[in-house]
């Protein structure tokens, strides 16, 4: 099992710690502000920040405007731009980031806590929406307790991983979906725990808000059903999109 070093007093000094990567397509409007966050909440120990654009174009690279970020271009699918940011990874610990999520105040320190315990290979945080409305809450706690009874939890929840574990269970399989639950899977049959830390990440409604509470809920819950029953991530797809 691998250890992470104690926490560093002089963090110019140190290795990398964390390693955030962050998969975007078409993200210009959205991407100076997820890594401000970043560089804001994990002020205490060596940090990197690596984009991975799908776009052949790299427009959200293009928007970006925040100095010593790691900009990489890749195909698009976002669990072949998170392998290729990990590809290039530093950190002891990898963290992957949804543009539209914002990390807790101390991300870096609650990491670093959470995996002084050999047992843990990785963890996550809580889900927190950017919303004021009142069934928000309820999803939030529903996917708490989800978490916590499956150990699986999702990519908004802001994912990291030991790196030389993520290496040695051979990164996310390459699918157009699902790729965050098949890999929590995998690693519950193995029998590797993830922590779950209660602070949360803060996702945007907008996906949400855009095609309906109800309407967006359902067709995910029933897409995780037609995952575990067996059907293609490729035409899982399909209907999602």
């Amino acid at each position: 099992m691998e250890h992470l070093s104690a926490i560093p007093d002089a963090p110019g000094l140190q290795p990398t710690f964390l390693s955030v990567v962050i998969p975007v397509l078409h993200e210009e409007n959205r991407i100076n502000g997820t890594v401000r966050r970043v560089t804001a909440v994990c002020d205490r120990l060596p940090v990197e920040i690596i984009v991975v654009d799908g776009d052949p174009q790299g427009s959200t690279l293009s928007a970006l405007d925040v100095q010593d970020v790691v900009s990489l271009l890749s195909a698009p699918g976002r669990a072949i731009q998170m392998n290729r940011g990990a590809s290039r990874a530093a950190g002891e610990v990898i963290l992957f980031l949804h543009a539209d999520t914002l990390l807790p105040a101390h991300a870096d320190s609650l990491i670093a806590a959470c995996l002084l315990d050999p047992l843990s290979v990785g963890g996550c945080f809580d889900l927190g929406i950017d919303s004021s409305r009142w069934y928000f809450r309820i999803t939030e706690r529903y996917v708490a307790c989800r978490t916590r009874i499956t150990r699986v939890p999702f990519g908004d929840q802001a994912i990291f991983l030991r790196r030389a574990y993520f290496e040695r269970i051979g990164g996310f399989r390459e699918i157009p979906l699902m790729e965050d639950v098949e890999l929590m899977a995998r690693i519950r049959k193995r029998g590797d725990r993830i922590a779950v830390l209660p602070e949360k990440a803060l996702t945007s409604a907008r996906r949400w808000e855009r095609e309906g509470v109800l309407r967006a809920t359902t067709r995910n819950w029933m897409l995780q059903c037609l995952y575990c029953a067996g059907v293609p991530p490729e035409e899982l797809a399909k209907y999602y999109r």
